[in-house]
């Protein structure tokens, strides 16, 4: 393939990408973005803790 050929179909390929990026973006910005990042937000604190929380594991002598 050409490398021109390859750059057009690069492009257009990405042109459409960045459109479905942009209306996802747009479709999720009425659903409640807030609720999503707090549900993660409190899933990293809680993965955050195990790990903090969690002592070094002794060394089996088998």
């Amino acid at each position: 393939m050409l490398p021109e050929t390859h750059l057009v179909l690069h492009r257009i390929r990405a042109a459409e990408l960045h459109a479905r990026a942009a209306a996802h973006r747009r479709a999720s910005a009425a659903v409640r973005p807030r609720a999503l990042r707090a549900r993660l937000g409190w899933t990293l604190v809680e993965i955050g803790l195990r790990l903090a929380t969690t002592g070094p594991q002794p060394a089996s002598a088998a």
